[in-house]
């Protein structure tokens, strides 16, 4: 069974990125090599308009498991964004042990 919509077939092998919250894609993040989350950058910041249009469409309220998984795609995304395009590693510079704990996730 797919975990994303039939429209984003391409991005199902990055589907382990489908992390429910911050907490989960910011481990992930960490874990991750650069190799991997320039992989996954790659392949999904291309197809993000179009996910964001489909999202659009389908709505917050009732949202399918698929598309739920999609949200959560682009959510890891932005969680890679800065290590890709900025730092070319998963952790902040100069941060130290410095970290910030979300306590509200966006829903669904």
């Amino acid at each position: 069974m797919s975990a994303l919509p039939a429209e984003f077939a391409d991005l199902e092998p990055f589907s382990a990125w489908c992390l429910a919250t911050e907490g989960e894609r910011y481990a992930k993040r960490m874990a991750s090599s650069m190799e991997d989350m320039q992989r996954f950058y790659d392949a999904i910041t291309p197809r993000a308009e179009a996910a964001l249009t489909y999202l659009d469409q389908v709505g917050l309220d009732d949202m399918p498991d698929d598309a739920v998984n999609l949200l959560r795609l682009l959510y890891s995304m932005i969680m890679v964004s800065f290590p890709v395009e900025v730092w070319n590693q998963p952790w902040i510079p100069d941060a130290g042990q410095s970290s910030m704990d979300c306590v509200i996730e966006p829903a669904p």
